[in-house]
């Protein structure tokens, strides 16, 4: 335990720490002041609660101060990069989680300096995407108006499209809040469903089947063909995807238009695929070229790591690292491995220039501000069932976790659990919701089968049912009682005999087709039992 200061001499620093703060001046001083006890204070600014930074001393006061205004410029160049992606972005809501951690940042940093003006920028930030989110509201509300119009209309085709141009419509709008965003999209799911099941009723006979399906594979070989120029792999790709899922849900049509149909999509399929191929070995060459920079540049940071001209070389590896940032990307598995060579011979020179400078504390109090922000945000993200993005952005707090240094020790454990902990959750969340999905899936396949052994049993009684009648028939026909109308009579007995023979012969060759496909594949058998379901 640290010993008590006498009294006298406690009454002597305090007018000396506090004379010396009146006779500094430096940028935004007017956001701090400093108590008698020697604690400094960041004021309450906007959304900032006020908090102490750091406790001054009189001998290592100025010391402790320059590395407090120093840490501004780097707080001051991570906002500016915030900022500079802020006005070049064309979808601020993309930036939420940036903002969000710049927020919680500067409520924690261990720096002095213009900080208002920060807060300025990020009021105005969540005031625009507070804006943006409510005007995404309201498209996406005329949607779901639009949808529940669409629900009762009797054209079918041009219905069926205006659905699936609304769901793109959808796609097109950026973010909404989870609870706004999935009331409305139930609403147009609403709609939707009650539209199709509309028109599954209007399907009465085959034909009008076969001109829907051909309308489908028309639309979605001219959409094939559209896209076959495009140059967005990813999103073309998976629309590629979707197409040939659709293609392959989308029944039967006239053959020979079946057969032309599926010649012009393939067609236009592997137009893309080999351009997309073409492409992508461009780059491989081009990646191997920023390879073999990148590796000139780790060689020369490698020179570096051990020098202890402390100012010369922490500018010359700035330098190094402005010309990483211009080079484009490496083949993937040689990445981690050159940038850990470039960067760990960075970290070494820099973690031993930290031991000779007063500075090892704020960069921990830093770092410490750094992580708050991390782990807020994964507790945000914990509960989200927005998978793909939200495991997007759980890796990418992950590996900004892992660039940021050390922290205080005695918080180090605590906020590593913390961030854990979140992280945890959330895939825990997400494997139980993978297993549901999975569940259900073997559930429809059992049920699936079990249609496909009811239809042939179906099919069994059937044929009995008819053989009685083929009996009956023939029965009829050796006792027909001589009359003027008995070779009429006897005409009419043949036909119908005639009849339920064929009947029978059909009824036998399905069956025959059913058992066959029951043993080889029931559920290909319950997709067609379906089908004739829906033409009949």
């Amino acid at each position: 335990m640290e010993e008590m200061l006498p009294i006298q001499e406690e009454a002597t620093t305090q007018p000396t720490i506090l004379s010396w703060w009146d006779n500094i001046s430096f940028a935004g001083k007017e956001n701090y002041t400093l108590a008698a006890d020697g604690q400094l204070i960041q004021k309450a600014i906007g959304s900032l609660k006020e908090r102490v930074i750091n406790t001054l001393c009189t001998d290592t006061a100025d010391i402790t101060l320059k590395a407090l205004k120093d840490k501004f410029g780097e707080v001051e160049n991570k906002f500016k990069e915030l900022q500079a992606e802020w006005e070049a972005s064309t979808d601020k809501l993309k930036l939420i989680g940036k903002v969000e951690r710049m927020k919680d940042y500067l409520q924690h940093t261990a720096a002095i300096g213009s900080i208002q003006t920060f807060v300025a920028s990020i009021t105005g930030f969540e005031d625009n995407i507070k804006a943006l989110t409510d005007e995404n509201y309201r498209l996406k509300e005329t949607l779901a108006k639009e949808a529940e119009a669409l629900a009762e209309s009797n054209t079918w085709k041009e219905t069926t499209q205006a659905f699936k141009d609304l769901a793109d419509k959808w796609k097109q709008i950026g973010y909404v809040d989870k609870q706004r965003n999935d009331d409305l999209w139930n609403r147009i799911e609403a709609a939707k469903n009650k539209f199709y099941d509309r028109k599954r009723q209007n399907h009465e006979d085959v034909s009008k089947e076969l001109l829907q399906n051909l309308d489908l594979k028309m639309e979605m070989v001219e959409k094939a063909e559209k896209l076959a120029a495009s140059d967005e792999w990813k999103e073309t790709t998976e629309a590629f995807h979707n197409l040939m899922e659709e293609w392959k849900k989308t029944g039967r049509t006239i053959h020979d238009k079946n057969e032309e149909l599926w010649h012009r999509f393939i067609t236009a399929k592997n137009v893309f695929f080999d351009k997309k191929k073409a492409h992508f070995d461009i780059i491989q060459q081009e990646q191997e070229a920023n390879l073999f920079a990148k590796t000139a540049l780790a060689e020369k940071a490698e020179s570096l790591k051990d020098s202890t001209e402390w100012t010369a070389t922490a500018q010359a590896f700035t330098a190094l690292m402005d010309e990483w940032k211009k080079i484009g990307r490496v083949p993937h598995d040689k990445a981690d491995e050159i940038w850990n060579r470039f960067i760990g011979a960075k970290e070494q020179f820099f973690n031993a220039r930290k031991h000779h400078t007063e500075h090892l504390k704020v960069s921990q109090q830093d770092n410490y501000a750094q992580k708050l922000a991390l782990v807020k945000r994964a507790e945000q993200l914990q509960n989200s069932t927005h998978w793909r993005e939200a495991t997007d952005e759980m890796i990418e707090l992950m590996e900004e976790w892992k660039k940021i240094g050390p922290v205080p020790r005695e918080h180090n454990e605590a906020i590593w659990e913390q961030f854990s902990k979140a992280r945890k959750k959330f895939f825990e969340r997400k494997d139980a919701n993978r297993e549901q999905r999975k569940q259900f899936a073997e559930k429809n396949k059992a049920q699936r089968i079990e249609r496909a052994h009811s239809f042939v049993k179906q099919l069994e009684e059937e044929i009995k049912d008819e053989k009685e009648r083929l009996e009956d028939f023939k029965n009829s026909i050796q006792n027909i009682t001589p009359s003027r109308k008995a070779e009429e009579l006897r005409q009419h007995l043949e036909k119908l005999i005639v009849q339920t023979e064929n009947k029978i012969q059909h009824k036998l060759a399905k069956l025959e087709d059913a058992r066959k496909q029951i043993a080889q594949d029931p559920e290909a058998l319950a997709d067609n039992i379906e089908t004739d379901t829906e033409e009949a």
